[in-house]
């Protein structure tokens, strides 16, 4: 998802923002993993820059009160969503589920995790998502060579596994939410757009996200760069390799061809 900053609170903090979306409008930020930069994959493309610890176990990183507490002192009608997403996968903190009870308790605000998918496996973790309004999971992927070459996965988790998770939140019992795919395409992945599609066919997801790293890619990690780096904001950048137009809507014709989702281009 592609972020501009409109303002953050003075860190540290594990809710900032809100930043400006291309999708979701003003959405602010809670970051569950706020210690470190913390996820089960290691992108190659990760806004974040690196990921410190690349772990696939799920703990409280955060305590819920502590978040509790930071969204207490912002002005929610700056605020269209809340985006769990932060510093890595936000399905790895056991008290995702607290926390988006509470903001919808509380605060009346739709919800919206972007996860890799890597979690959604196992039935707690389904459970813990059931309150979300919208469950972003990225597929990039369509065998297991690419997962390991684009997303650098923690040792034992597989292509499949995320598909049976994403499948299995599509049914889950209690989840009246959106599920979308955020897929990321890569000059190099280009070639998967029909074995992706027939993926994207097989789990019926209510919208596809056509994405490419137009971003620049910081080389070390920093908090900060949870809300999106912009050239000119750190130095060091590196610039990505991304689809070109042409390709993005080639991909979107196969996409088309091949499932009847509803599909949303970056460009």
């Amino acid at each position: 998802m592609s972020l501009e900053p409109v303002c953050s609170p003075a860190p540290p903090s594990p809710v900032y923002g809100p930043v400006r979306s291309w999708r979701y409008g003003r959405s602010l930020g809670v970051d569950l993993l706020f210690q470190d930069s913390i996820c089960s994959f290691d992108c190659v493309y990760c806004q974040l820059g690196r990921i410190n610890r690349v772990v696939d176990r799920q703990e409280v990183f955060v305590p819920t009160a502590r978040v509790l507490d930071a969204l207490g002192r912002v002005a929610m009608d700056e605020v269209d969503w809340v985006t769990f997403s932060g510093n890595g996968e936000p399905t790895l903190a056991l008290n995702i589920g607290e926390v988006l009870e509470a903001v919808r308790e509380r605060h009346g605000k739709p919800t919206l995790v972007l996860t890799n998918s890597t979690w959604l496996f196992d039935a707690a973790t389904r459970a813990r998502l059931r309150s979300a309004a919208v469950i972003d999971c990225k597929l990039d992927a369509a065998t297991d060579a690419t997962l390991r070459r684009v997303n650098r996965p923690a040792p034992g988790i597989t292509l499949e596994r995320i598909i049976t998770g994403i499948q299995a939140m599509r049914r889950e019992p209690g989840f009246a939410g959106k599920l979308a795919l955020q897929c990321m395409f890569l000059p190099a992945t280009v070639g998967e757009a029909r074995a992706l599609a027939d993926l994207i066919a097989r789990i019926g997801p209510d919208e596809v996200q056509l994405n490419t790293p137009r971003r620049p890619k910081p080389r070390a990690w920093e908090v900060a760069n949870r809300a999106g780096v912009r050239d000119g904001e750190q130095e060091g950048l590196v610039r990505l390799a991304t689809i070109t137009r042409e390709q993005a809507a080639e991909i979107e014709g196969v996409l088309r061809e091949r499932t009847d989702v509803p599909i949303l281009s970056v460009y």
